[in-house]
């Protein structure tokens, strides 16, 4: 009966792990993809290019800074080119 027990709660333990890893994910992805369609967005309305800056293009850090930090990612990259810093 306490074998039985022991292994109700450890399944349970595992799906609670694993909704809560899903749900962390699934809003890391929204944040990346929101990051990626602002970096798009600026470079295809030339947003940089109102202030005197070149537009951000699309490298590869530039890339992986926008799908890791998302918005606020893009919002560092867009700061350290007016500060005249490329990436």
């Amino acid at each position: 009966m306490s074998l039985l027990l022991v292994t109700i709660l450890l399944v349970l333990a595992i799906v609670a792990i694993a909704y809560y890893l899903v749900k962390k994910l699934s809003l890391l992805v929204v944040n990346a993809v929101l990051g990626l369609l602002v970096l798009f967005a600026l470079n295809f309305f030339h947003l940089m290019q109102w202030i005197g800056k070149p537009d951000l293009g699309y490298g590869l850090p530039t890339v992986l800074i926008c799908a890791v930090g998302g918005f606020p990612g893009v919002l560092i990259l867009v700061l350290l080119n007016i500060l005249g810093i490329t990436v």
